[in-house]
Formats: C-alpha cells, sequence, structure tokens
C-alpha cells in the first residue's frame, strides 16, 4: 500500500445543517454542525474504520465523501479530482467508481421494485449494457453475496435482514466501484448474521481491491475489519491511527473511555481492568462547547480546554491525534 497515492483525500470538511424558521419568509436562526473541519487520507485497497457514539457526524461524513450532502465548505479528492466543484453529468460519471451500502435494509430497498430490477438499476442509470447482459450481470451478482439467481423476480419484503443487505451490496458492486462507503451495514442485523456479512465483504474486498470507509460504533467489529480507524466526537475527528496502534495505546481521554467499554473475553482481565465512566451526555450539535468538544466530560481536562480548540497533529508515524494534554 503506497502512503503516496491516496484514494480518497478529505481536506477540511464541514457539513451544517440549516434550521429554519417562518412560514412564508424563513430565515437562519442557527445550524447544525454536524462535521466540522475533517481531514483524513484513504488508500487504495485499505479500510479506514469511522467510529464514535449516534449522532458523532460519521454517516454526514460518509454521505459527504460521496456529494450526497453537498459540504457546507472543505474539499473532498477522488483520485485528485475534486468532487465538490463537480454537477450534473461530470459528477454521475464519477459516481460509478464510488459507491454506498446503507444502514437500513429495510428502508435502503424500494419494495415495488423485485430484486433483479434493484441491482439492475444503477446498469440502467449509466447506460451499460443491453437488456440480456444486465440480466446475466444481476445473475452473476446474486450469485456473488451468496444468493440464488432465482430470486431476480422476488420482492424485498419476502427476504430476512440479512439477505437485504447482502442484495444491497451486490447493488454496490453492480458498477465495479473502487470504493464504498459502508455505513453501519451491520448494525441492523441479527449478531449471528452479522459476521456472515462481514465475511462477505472481506472476501469481496480481497477478489476485487475495493476500498472501503466502515461506518460503526461496534468497536470489536472495527477492530476486525479495519487496517486503520478513525474516532469522531462531536463533528470532529479526535484520533486516527492504524488499527493496533489505536486499540493498545490510545491517547485521546475520549478514545481511551470508548475501549474502555468493550468486554475482554479473559474473565481475569475483565475484572482487573479499569473502566473509564463519561459522565453528562453529549452536548447539542447547535451550540457546541468552546474549545476542546469533549472537556465538559472529559475527565483530565484542564483550563485550556475548554478556551483553546486542541491542534489536529501528528504525534508518532501515522497516530494523529486532538488533544492539549497529549
Amino acid at each position: 500500500m503506497s502512503k503516496n497515492s491516496e484514494l480518497v483525500r478529505v481536506e477540511h470538511l464541514t457539513k451544517h445543517f440549516p434550521i429554519m424558521r417562518g412560514l412564508v419568509i424563513q430565515r437562519q436562526i442557527a445550524a447544525v454542525q454536524a462535521v466540522d473541519d475533517v481531514s483524513f487520507l484513504i488508500y487504495p485497497g485499505e479500510t479506514l474504520g469511522l467510529v464514535g457514539e449516534s449522532g458523532s457526524g460519521k454517516t454526514t461524513v460518509g454521505r459527504t465523501l460521496l456529494q450526497l450532502h453537498r459540504p457546507t465548505s472543505g474539499k473532498v479528492f477522488y483520485r485528485d479530482m475534486e468532487l465538490t466543484s463537480m454537477k450534473g453529468e461530470e459528477m454521475r460519471r464519477v459516481r460509478r467508481h464510488m459507491q454506498m451500502v446503507f444502514q437500513d435494509p429495510y428502508a435502503s430497498l424500494n419494495p415495488r421494485m423485485t430484486i433483479g430490477n434493484i441491482i439492475a438499476e444503477p446498469l440502467e442509470v449509466h447506460g451499460i449494457g443491453n437488456g440480456k447482459e444486465r440480466k446475466v450481470r444481476v445473475q452473476e451478482l446474486l450469485q456473488l453475496v451468496g444468493l440464488s439467481h432465482y430470486y431476480v423476480n422476488r420482492y424485498p419484503h419476502e427476504f430476512s435482514g440479512g439477505q437485504r443487505q447482502r442484495i444491497g451490496v451486490a447493488r454496490a458492486l453492480a458498477l465495479k466501484p473502487e470504493f464504498i462507503v459502508l455505513d453501519e451495514p451491520i448494525s441492523a442485523l441479527d449478531v449471528s448474521i452479522q459476521a456472515q456479512v462481514v465475511n462477505l465483504l472481506e472476501e469481496l474486498q480481497e477478489e476485487f481491491g475495493l476500498t472501503y470507509l466502515f461506518i460503526a460504533h461496534d468497536l470489536s467489529m472495527v477492530r476486525h475489519i479495519s487496517d486503520r480507524t478513525a474516532v469522531m466526537y462531536l463533528g470532529k475527528i479526535v484520533e486516527l491511527a492504524t488499527r493496533d496502534e489505536l486499540y493498545n495505546h490510545p491517547l485521546h481521554p475520549y478514545t481511551q473511555a470508548l475501549l474502555s467499554a468493550v468486554p475482554i473475553p479473559d474473565p481475569i482481565q475483565e475484572r482487573k481492568r479499569q473502566r473509564i465512566i463519561l459522565e453528562g451526555s453529549v452536548p447539542s450539535p447547535i451550540n457546541p462547547p468552546e474549545g476542546c468538544r469533549f472537556n465538559p466530560r472529559c475527565p483530565v481536562a484542564i483550563d485550556i480546554c475548554s478556551e483553546v480548540e486542541p491542534e489536529w497533529r501528528e504525534v508518532s508515524p501515522g497516530h494523529w491525534v486532538a488533544c492539549h494534554i497529549v
């Protein structure tokens, strides 16, 4: 994996959702600061895990990368093409190389369309192949994700959650993309099915050289599938490192608290371990705290934490953190 040839580059990405008031004349009274000044790289063939509590901005990052949400400011580059300035047909051509698997397998499939039509839709939108070629491609994709090609004329309600998520993966693969955003693809599934879907994703990555942004809040699953892991809190990335470095040597107090909640299968180690219990709740993204956003809940916060925003810096090769104390 060449560290000089990133596939996706994100620079100071910010996404605020305006809150409007008024029936006839609407005016903005505030904004939800979902993502605020986020920068990172994704290299070809790797899986970057993105973890954090619900509401931390993980899904917004994924959707904004693909321009499903247009960013408020900042830039997103895919192979040195700046996506934030693209529109219309130009953006549509690039979308062939970037796809998404959505979190809810029940809401992401059109209940009025057959499975065959759902998987063939990207091919139709991009004008790839004729009817017969698309039919063959759909059957190939179903078999690729472990489903029978006899299912093409069935509807989504006839499938379980795990099968629906496999259909979502087949749809994402239809255009032979390079980069896939996986937005909590297993959180809505039974534990017994989660491992099957993760194993499928790993096999497909190996076979087709795919690059993943894997969004989740299950830290043990992220450790299993990711090469590097980024931790988000209230719209900011607070720490980014390789999987083993982050899990063995977490530096940010929030990362340490998250990892202390992950169960250890060894009961002796589990008893010895010190749990870090965070007090209070996550502040509102409409009015985030001054300085470091984690300071109201941080067990080791000092005065500067509530006054100055910490710098995003590389403290050791490949290990980035935003914390005054580190």
